[in-house]
């Protein structure tokens, strides 16, 4: 029953406060010159997610860079020494190395399979069943997917009944069933198999909006040409969707480096599998140690920053195209 008079502020409170702000900012703009209202208003108007974003933004990521410094407890100044165990400890080594196998692999398969699809699936009758199909993974949590394929992997001995559908499907042909969550590297490349089956329909989606951009009279002035459909691949279609595609694959990078929810579900770091995002958490609420969490986070953030200013930068490059 408590939670009645606060679902009742956040339905109705919240709306009626934002239109109290709006009328009122508008009432105060009314008090302006004419020629100073154009610039002060955006600013009124996007004065309530500012002070959001630095509440819940930017405060805790100058929060956690000072929790960095110190030790577990957050009461010793240690300086760069947590940093130190995250270039040096080989636990950490081994995250970012698989953080790196992630970058290069779920990146480029992503990205190249919903750019197939969404070619072949261009100007075909079944184009949004199609896409439709391979988006539908999208529809699910990545915690629903981990623990689907985590099935889909089971592992049991050789001679005796196999659970799950991979290792149903070796037996059936003659070979020996394998444990695809255990045997290292391959463990690594079954998670971000994972990952790829989730995220190439989010990839086939974007890429088709940026195929349908291209004129088609610049695809038949190719045909006319004699260019094949390889030869207008190759050298219109990737050429002309190339911002497109550098945002997506950016947008994959991202995701790459804060992957966590499918790994921490399917092996949580074991078998040499552990990423920068499941150690960091295992820092702070397995062992407690909030210096080197604080760390680890400190990082991830660095490594997201430049992608996050390159996906801007395309944006931007973009809009002044347009």
């Amino acid at each position: 029953m408590d939670r009645i008079p606060l679902a009742l502020v956040a339905v109705v409170g919240v709306p009626l406060a934002t239109a109290g702000y709006l009328v009122l900012v508008e009432r105060a703009l009314a008090l302006l010159p004419d020629r100073r209202r154009g610039e002060v208003r955006p600013w009124l108007w996007l004065a309530p997610a500012l002070a959001l974003l630095l509440v819940f933004l930017v405060y805790p990521a100058l929060q956690t860079i000072v929790l960095s410094l110190y030790d577990a407890t957050s009461t010793h100044f240690v300086g760069l020494e947590n940093f130190g165990y995250v270039f040096t400890d080989g636990t950490m080594l081994g995250a970012l190395r698989n953080n790196v196998i992630w970058i290069v692999f779920f990146t480029s398969v992503t990205v190249a399979l919903g750019l197939l699809v969404a070619v072949l699936t261009d100007r075909v009758p079944y184009e949004r069943v199609a896409k439709g199909i391979v988006f539908l993974p999208m529809a699910i949590s990545f915690v629903a997917a981990g623990v689907i394929w985590k099935f889909m992997y089971d592992y049991r001995p050789p001679g005796v009944a196999q659970t799950g559908t991979l290792d149903a499907l070796v037996t059936a042909v003659g070979a020996e069933p394998r444990a695809w969550l255990i045997d290292s590297p391959g463990n690594n490349f079954a998670l971000i198999a994972v990952a790829v089956w989730t995220w190439v329909g989010f990839c086939t989606v974007i890429l088709s909006a940026g195929l349908k951009g291209i004129a088609p009279e610049i695809i038949e002035a190719a045909r006319v040409d004699g260019a094949g459909e390889w030869l207008i691949f190759r050298h219109v279609i990737v050429p002309l969707m190339s911002p497109t595609i550098a945002v997506v694959a950016t947008t994959m990078v991202i995701f790459a480096l804060k992957a966590f929810d499918i790994v921490y579900v399917m092996t949580n770091g074991n078998y040499d599998t552990e990423v920068i995002a499941n150690r960091m958490y295992k820092e702070m609420f397995n062992f407690r140690h909030f210096g080197r969490a604080a760390a680890i986070a400190v990082v991830l953030l660095a490594a997201i920053v430049p992608v996050m200013w390159f996906n801007v930068g395309r944006f931007r490059a973009q809009e002044e195209v347009r």
